[in-house]
Formats: structure tokens, sequence, C-alpha cells
């Protein structure tokens, strides 16, 4: 673990040195894959189970909580078209086509590697693509697509398993049953540990005193908490995941929490976030040369196979999997633009260009891996192949898109976003200080007639005046001599009053749709660290005075 972590804080180095561009996802694969050549023999047992309970409920629980409700609402029929139909479309599909192009495998294997090979990976996407670059509307489609459909081809494989093994007979009806129950349970057992957590979290900081240190770990702890109380009763835990980052994310339930856990938590989960990515990857890469030497190994014992095959079916596979997916976004367009005039979807917008950058932004990563490696050899006996073409699938399907997509994107601009959503931003500060100035107008009077604290009216003004100018983005006043660290105390005060009335207004204005989740977060931060700098100048003033 330490030389994974060593290796993962490398890569992003190695990539900035490098005389070429290589996204940081392909080149933690390529250092995995030299860590584990024979000169370095570095070995690492990929347990299928512990990698997404370790990793996984981490990764999609970040997600989730930086994903919009509202606009994921929004997109949720192209959501479910894409996480769910095409799923199905692809399992069916494609899982036919292995059945036909592989000699010798089962129809059974051939749907389950299809099942493995239908989720998408939006963390490889987002590390190939720098951000802001592919349209925020097909972005976000993407995004949610990635969250949803790793529980659904996740799903059709235990089915499938389930089928090999002789543990049940499949049937339409009951598989339908099964999948709903399976995400809507996964669903319910997310928001439902996040709503636990949240009533207990005033408790929790209660009884921790204040320490953010305490707060923080048990916050990190709930994405595995939701995880594994949802599988523990049969329901999805990665669906329970991104559940429960989106409950944590929609109904801002870290907005009362101390200012140290808010930092804490924003510093802790970026830290984990490029860790865990990191180290999904590298494992990738180490998996790498044991997966080839073993199936080509087995290919050569095997009469019936021929190692070029091998290389070929990854080729033809991809090819075909691209070849659905395109079709499917090309046919929701054009059902779109035919029967759905009145609140027609997004698909409807797009030219081929987008057709096809959706197409090649599907790229597969660690959930198929971490699928294609859980098959029991006892109900495949051709599991080798599976590993090998799934295996095959996710590095050509990252190379093509490091290749395909920057091309695609070449005559694409975004630049509209930006001032838009400085537009966005800058009219959310200008109503957030209207409160904030009506908010310290009370409290001055409030101190104005205050009998315990007794202070000079003029002060009273002449603080309140400098605040409110500032709030204006107006000249800085300047505070007299005398009476300097009342003025200054004073001062910071209203500052830490107007901040609480501020971010109050925000996510009002995020209640209401006023501003975009993005806005609000930015926001937020830029608000976090403003009452973080007063409360520090504030404890350097009480240490001075007690030096005094």
């Amino acid at each position: 673990m330490l030389i994974l972590t060593l290796i993962v804080s490398l890569s992003g180095v190695v990539t900035h040195i490098l005389p070429f561009q290589i996204p940081l996802p392909l080149m933690q694969i390529v250092l995995g894959a030299l860590l584990a050549w024979p000169k370095f023999g570095l070995h690492v047992d990929f347990n299928p189970e512990l990698f997404l309970v370790l990793f996984i409920p981490p990764l999609l629980f970040s997600d989730g909580w930086k994903t919009p409700v509202s606009e994921f609402l929004r997109h949720g029929g192209e959501i479910v078209s894409l996480a769910l139909v095409l799923v199905i479309i692809t399992v069916v599909g494609i899982g036919y086509f292995i059945y036909w192009i592989v000699p010798g495998m089962s129809l059974v294997a051939a749907l389950a590697l299809a099942a493995v090979l239908s989720p998408t990976d939006a963390v490889a996407l987002s590390g190939i693509v720098k951000e802001g670059r592919i349209p925020k509307k097909l972005m976000n489609i993407l995004q949610g697509e990635a969250l949803m459909n790793d529980a659904s081809g996740l799903v059709l494989l235990k089915f499938a398993i389930a089928v090999a093994m002789g543990q049940m007979v499949f049937s339409v009806g009951c598989a339908s049953l099964e999948f709903i129950k399976v995400a809507v349970g996964g669903l319910l057992a997310g928001v439902t540990v996040t709503w636990g957590y949240s009533k207990s979290l005033r408790l929790i900081i209660r009884w921790s005193c204040d320490d953010s240190a305490t707060q923080t770990v048990l916050l990190l702890l709930l994405p595995f908490a939701a995880y594994l109380i949802a599988e523990h009763v049969g329901v999805s835990g990665i669906l329970a995941a991104v559940a429960s980052g989106m409950t944590i994310g929609q109904y801002g339930i870290t907005r009362n929490t101390p200012l140290a856990l808010r930092l804490r938590c924003n510093s802790v989960w970026s830290m984990l976030e490029f860790l865990f990515n990191g180290i999904v990857f590298i494992m990738l890469g180490l998996q790498l040369p044991d997966i080839l030497a073993t199936s080509i190994n087995q290919a050569q014992l095997d009469p019936t196979i021929k190692t070029w095959m091998l290389f070929l079916d990854v080729i033809f596979l991809y090819a075909a999997l691209m070849l659905v997916r395109f079709s499917w976004l090309w046919l929701m367009k054009r059902i779109s633009l035919r029967f759905m005039k009145k609140r027609p979807m997004v698909f409807c917008e797009y030219s081929i260009i987008d057709i096809l950058i959706a197409s090649f932004a599907g790229v597969r990563g660690a959930i198929t891996l971490a699928g294609v490696l859980s098959i029991p050899l006892t109900a495949f006996p051709s599991r080798y192949q599976l590993v090998f073409i799934a295996t095959g699938v996710i590095l050509f399907s990252l190379i093509c898109c490091v290749i395909i997509l920057p091309l695609l994107l070449r005559g694409i601009v975004v630049s509209e976003n930006a001032f838009f959503h400085k537009k966005e931003e800058q009219m959310a500060r200008t109503l957030a200080a209207e409160v904030a100035i009506a908010s310290l107008r009370k409290m001055e009077l409030r101190l104005a007639n205050s009998k315990e604290e007794k202070i000079d009216k003029q002060i009273i003004n002449n603080v309140s005046l400098r605040v409110i100018s500032n709030l204006r983005s107006s000249v800085d006043s300047h505070a007299d001599a005398e009476n300097a660290i009342l003025i200054e105390n004073l001062e910071r005060r209203m500052w830490l009053h107007a901040l609480r009335a501020e971010r109050g207004e925000y996510y009002n204005l995020r209640a209401q749709n006023k501003i975009s989740h993005n806005t609000l977060i930015k926001l937020l931060r830029d608000l976090d660290l403003l009452e973080a700098l007063l409360v520090e100048k504030n404890l350097q003033v009480d240490r001075s005075i007690g030096f005094k």
C-alpha cells in the first residue's frame, strides 16, 4: 500500500515532466504494469469483493455528492435510457454477438461478459478529458449514466452467474422484479443511512466537543456504512453509496456543521479522491502482465482457440460496443424529434459529432475489471477468455478515447459557459450581499439598544458602515487608532454575522434553482475561506491580549 501510494503521488509529476501529453489514468496503468514486470516483481492480489468494498463506495459517494439532484432529475429520461435500457440492449445484443464470434463459449458466459462490459467509467473520462472541454449538458448525462449503470451491469452479471451455477432459472418477470427490488432498495438504503447520520450529527458534534477530526472520520465512514448495510440486506450497495452522496449534497447536511469540519472535509475528500482513483488504475496495470501471460498460456493449451484470435475478438467487440452505443443515441434523437415534441430529450439537440463524442466517451474502467475477475471458474471453464477480452476492451477503449476524443472536440467551444457562470455568480453575490446588509442593519439596532454590551453608537455605526462598504465592493474605510482592538473585534463579529446571512441566501437561491450546484459550491467555499481567516485573526487577537 505504501508503494502504491507513492506511485500515485509520483504519477502526477511524471505526466507533467514528459515532453508529450498522456492522460493520468493511462500513465497510472503503465506504471502499474511496469511495477508488475518480472524485473520489479510487485504482486498485489486483486480480490474483487474487497476491491468493491474499499474503493468504489467513497468514489461513487464523492461523485454523487458533486452531482446536483435537480439536474440529475431533469435529465432523468436520458440517464435511464442509457444506464438501464442501453445496458439491457448491450447485454442481450453484444452477448449474442460474443456467442457468435467466440468459438466454444457458452451463451451464459457470453451474456456475463457483455454484462461486465456494459458499465462506463466517468472517472477515467474526467481524467482523459479536461474539465470544461465537453459541453455541460452532455457531461452531466455521461456522469449520471456512469453513476447508475454500474449497478445495472453488476446486477445482470449476478443473474448470469446464478443461472450458470444452477442457482436460479432465468425468466423475464422474475429478473425484472429482482432488478427493481435491488435498485430501489439500494437507493432507499443510501437515503435512510444518510438521514440517520444527519439526525445524529448534532449529537455527534456536541459529544465530540467540536473535534473536527472525529467528525471528519465519521463522515468518511458514511459511504462504507451505506454500501455494507445495503449489501447485507440484499440490495445494491453501489446505488446506496451514490444515493448517500446525493442526499448529502441535496439537503446541505453539512451546512450548519462547524467551520473546521467543512474545511477539513473539502481537503480530505480531494486528497482521497485523487489517491483512490490512482490506486484503482495502478491496480488495473498491476494485473495486466499476469492476465496477459495466463490467457496466452491457456489459449495455447486450448485446441479450439488461437492466440491471435483473442486480440481480434477485443477489436471486434469494442467496435460492436461503439456501434450499439452510437445507434442507440441516434435512435433516441430520432424518437425525441418525432414523438416528444412537447418535452423533447436533450438527445434531439445532438449533432452527429455530439453523438460520436458521447459514444467514444463511454470508456470502460475499474468496475468492468472487478466484475470480470469476480466470475467464478467453476461456473465458466473459459474464464480466462472473459478476463482477457474484458481487460483488452478496457485498454482499447481508453486508448481510442485518448486519440479520438480530442479530434472530435477540436472545433467545439464551450467558452459561453464561463461567461454564464461568471454572470450567475455575480448575481448571487449581489443578492446575498443585500441580504447580509439588511441583517447587519438589524444587528446594529440590537447592539445599540443592548444593555449588556455598552458600545458607543458612533463606533457601532462606523464599523457597520465599513463592513457594508466592503460588501458593496466600495472603497475600504480605515479604522481609527483609538479603540482599535474594540473596533477590530466588532468588525469581525459583524463580518461573521454577514457571512452566515450570505450562506443562508446562497442555499435559498439554490433551492429556487436560480443558481447552479457548481456555483453554490464555489460561493460556499469562498465564504468558508473568509470565515476561516476571520476566526484565525480572532484567535491571534485573543492570544495577543492574553500575552499582554
